[in-house]
């Protein structure tokens, strides 16, 4: 679905991306992970076509994404920190997207809405939300529009633990719907139950793509967090 072929990036004198190549294929759920500075962030922006590699390409279903941006119409994605205009309101924001995403009329995926309630709160502006009602919000865009993608950066932050277990339920029935999830986590007990697959970067490079379970048998550890703290301290 996603192949990133000898992907590299440079700002400056710095190479945040070093020869990055992966393949991320639908009913897969993987958690890119790394220390900060990795390159994840730089990485995910080149997957959204909001920053141009070096050298390298990306093709979504067989296609060059730099000769056909509508790819974009497929993927849902999350920010770690939404921004939206203070003075609209919630509801004022998702008929905006939309409106934008030419939506009107047609189905969509309003379940995170319902499940977090937001409904008695669409008159509020978003000025006036805290960090988790947010998240929420931010959260329901990113599937509202039923992508094939999902593109999720530190979905859980800030979210009570409730509404964290109804986030990561939606991501396991989406994920079994066939639709590829990828996600981007510093909470990794967050990702024990939802991961089929883990991605590490560190220092621009993606060190090994395999699945949760050989990462399991080669470190002898059950838990993402424990199986990871192994593969740093080895390295």
């Amino acid at each position: 679905m996603i192949i990133a072929s000898n992907v590299s990036k440079k700002f400056g004198k710095l190479k945040v991306l070093d020869n990055v190549s992966a393949a991320c294929n639908k009913s897969q759920c993987i958690a890119l992970i790394g220390p900060n500075g990795s390159g994840k962030t730089t990485f995910i922006k080149c997957l959204l076509g909001m920053v141009v590699p070096d050298s390298g390409f990306i093709t979504f279903n067989d296609k060059n994404i730099i000769h056909d941006w509508q790819y974009r119409s497929n993927i849902g994605y999350m920010p770690q920190i939404g921004r939206y205009p203070d003075n609209m309101t919630i509801a004022q924001v998702l008929d905006m997207l939309k409106d934008i995403r030419k939506s009107k009329g047609t189905q969509t995926d309003e379940d995170l809405i319902n499940e977090f309630n937001l409904p008695a709160l669409m008159n509020k502006r978003m000025s006036t939300l805290s960090g988790g009602t947010r998240q929420k919000v931010s959260a329901s865009l990113a599937f509202l529009f039923n992508p094939d993608v999902l593109i999720l950066d530190e979905p859980t932050a800030g979210l009570d633990p409730l509404s964290a277990e109804i986030l990561k339920e939606k991501i396991i029935a989406e994920k079994k719907k066939g639709k590829l999830v990828l996600i981007t986590s510093h909470v990794l007990s967050d990702l024990d139950d939802m991961i089929t697959e883990v991605m590490y970067m560190q220092d621009g490079s993606l060190r090994f793509h395999k699945s949760f379970e050989d990462l399991r048998s080669d470190t002898g550890e059950q838990k993402l967090s424990k199986a990871i703290a192994r593969v740093m301290k080895n390295n």
